[in-house]
């Protein structure tokens, strides 16, 4: 199915490894030229040397999402490299363990920030453009926002708003065509989560305890079945379709995990 993004802008957050790597890299095949946005740029140069594989122009932003600025800036320098903006992934954050008994004000705070604000404030600044263009938004979520997690409740709190913000956004967007919805991840197996199983002392029994309990074929999703679904929500093909919180985790969420 081409889905019609051929020469389509668009910008991810986090696009330089993990999930926001396998959406560009997913989009770069489907020919959508891409504005990476991060905080390493030596991963950022490689990421883009991938995507300009793939016949596709590319280019990024080193920015610190956490200050309102660099998000303004993010943005400006996508429309000075490419003119336009068709679509908005907002994707970067961390699950950063700040939980109730053990958190802070300040940490609870530093984490809304590291995991919330700047979809509000990259969407804002994104905007003025994504109304020209009747273009469309992706939220990337997690499922601490819908099952909790226990001692990380800046993370699912700030995955809760994101949630919220999905279905604000796609109410007040209406009247300018921009659709508006979210990916919901549970386990998927990237270079971070990879780091963190390996740190455990029971690791490999860790990782086959994990993957038991993922209901379809018993494995994690990959960063590529996510960029699938990205990819289809942001083209026409999903044309109607909006206010949505879709679930790509292999039945981990709603399924009866005793299954």
């Amino acid at each position: 199915m081409d889905l019609n993004l051929k020469n389509k802008v668009i910008l991810i957050t986090g696009g330089s490894s993990g999930i926001g790597r396998g959406i560009a890299l997913t989009l770069a095949q489907e020919g959508a030229n891409l504005f990476i946005v991060g905080r390493n740029e030596t991963n950022l140069k490689l990421v883009i040397r991938e995507l300009e594989q793939f016949g596709v122009k590319a280019a990024y932003c080193k920015a610190e999402l956490t200050q309102p600025e660099d998000c303004k800036k993010a943005v400006n320098e996508c429309l000075a490299a490419f003119g336009t903006l068709d679509g908005l992934v907002n994707n970067a954050g961390v699950n950063d363990s700040v939980g109730l008994e053990k958190g802070n004000h300040e940490d609870f705070m530093r984490s809304i920030s590291r995991n919330l604000t700047h979809y509000y404030m990259m969407a804002h600044y994104a905007l003025p453009q994504l109304k020209i263009n009747k273009g469309a938004i992706v939220n990337i979520g997690s499922k601490t926002s819908v099952t909790g997690q226990g001692g990380t409740s800046g993370y699912a709190a700030a995955n809760g708003g994101r949630n919220a913000l999905t279905r604000e956004w796609a109410v007040e967007l209406l009247p300018h065509s921009i659709r508006v919805n979210a990916v919901i991840v549970a386990e998927c197996y990237t270079p971070l989560y990879e780091r963190w199983i390996s740190s455990l002392p029971n690791s490999k029994e860790r990782l086959e305890e994990i993957n038991n309990k993922i209901p379809l074929e018993n494995r994690m999703t990959t960063e590529f079945e996510i960029g699938n679904t990205v990819a289809f929500l942001l083209s026409d093909k999903s044309s109607h379709t909006t206010g949505q919180l879709l679930f790509v985790d292999g039945g981990y969420t709603h399924l009866d995990r005793a299954l």
